[in-house]
């Protein structure tokens, strides 16, 4: 069952002006370790595949807070989500910490999938509930139930 869905679109010349103002903080803001990692090996052969990487990742972030429904309120964080790479290329979001904890005892199960072109960035996810723990029917949840 879809529990979310979110989306975001990044103006790549935005990151790079926030990037210009704030410089390798920003990049340790949004950036788990293992992504900041990534984002100076690719900053240091192409600057421009850098900013890139950082807005994809910033987008994919934002959408991800949208579908879960928190927005980047605890315990969505932007160094607790992590989106990562399937060694096919396929991006996959990691979940650490109180956001994982969270995540999991909910129940859910996150896709993702991310572009960029070459001024902006963007993201899809689409966050799924298992059905075993979905509520009965007429349950009250506090979402609200959409008829078909």
């Amino acid at each position: 069952m879809i529990f979310g869905i979110g989306t975001d679109i990044c103006d790549i010349r935005r990151i790079s002006a926030t990037f210009e103002r704030q410089g390798e903080r920003f990049a340790r803001k949004v950036l788990s370790d293992a992504e900041f990692l990534v984002w100076q090996r690719r900053s240091a052969r192409w600057p421009h595949r850098g900013l890139s990487y950082l807005a994809t990742r910033f987008s994919a972030k934002e959408a991800f807070s949208k579908a879960i429904g928190l927005g980047m309120r605890l315990p969505m964080t932007w160094r607790r989500c992590e989106i990562a790479n399937l060694p096919s290329g396929q991006p996959v979001i990691v979940l650490h910490d109180d956001l994982k904890t969270w995540f999991e005892a909910q129940g859910l199960r996150a896709h993702v999938t991310v572009t960029d072109e070459t001024d902006y960035a963007a993201s899809f996810v689409v966050v799924e509930k298992d059905d075993a723990h979905t509520p009965p029917a007429g349950a009250v949840s506090g979402r609200p139930v959409h008829e078909t």
